[in-house]
């Protein structure tokens, strides 16, 4: 049975979502096709007519994972417009942060995934990690005699490797502790 050109394009969003968050969830080597396919509620068969690989749906999907942390960070300045960095510190280095992996921040997600993976799924990723350092940039204070972008790319760092090794430990103290000491530092980087 055909579908319309707008249930094909609706198929396709939601192809693209649910291997946003279950890309984020299993790493894109930890998910097939199938479970992808049947996450979006569709059959693995229709998979080729809206995608040309595996790969074009990991940059499509990371993609829409970046926007939809930018948005994260957006609203949330939009909301403490006086308090914006603090805001995004106390929010991406959060307990709730680092437990939701699959809604969570690819950069945390799928960094390591994207370093192995083809030019696009990289260009996209580029694309995503850009537009975060951005966003800190605009937020942080200037100082003068900086070079452009160097304190949101230490503020990035520290905050994605803190989320990123939170996870990767049973010991909740532990993971408490690396939130907590990144967010210290994140201050002083952003009062320095």
């Amino acid at each position: 049975m055909r579908v319309s050109r707008a249930q094909a394009e609706e198929n396709h969003q939601a192809i693209i979502n649910v291997a946003s968050r279950l890309f984020r969830e299993h790493g894109f080597d930890g998910i097939g096709l199938k479970d992808l396919m049947k996450g979006a509620g569709l059959t693995q068969g229709g998979f080729y007519k809206q995608f040309a690989s595996k790969e074009d749906l990991m940059a499509q999907a990371s993609q829409r994972a970046f926007e939809m942390a930018t948005r994260r960070w957006s609203d949330a300045i939009a909301a403490h417009p006086d308090a914006a960095l603090e805001t995004i510190i106390g929010f991406y280095l959060s307990p709730e942060h680092s437990g939701e992996k699959g809604d969570g921040c690819p950069l945390a997600a799928l960094a390591g995934d994207a370093a192995r993976q083809g030019p696009e799924v990289k260009e996209r990723f580029e694309a995503g990690l850009k537009s975060h350092l951005q966003v800190l940039d605009e937020v942080l204070p200037s100082a003068e005699g900086t070079r452009p972008l160097g304190a949101a790319m230490s503020m990035l760092s520290l905050m994605v490797g803190a989320v990123l090794l939170s996870r990767a430990v049973n010991d909740e103290a532990l993971s408490q502790g690396f939130l907590a000491a990144a967010a210290d530092q994140a201050r002083d980087i952003a009062a320095s």
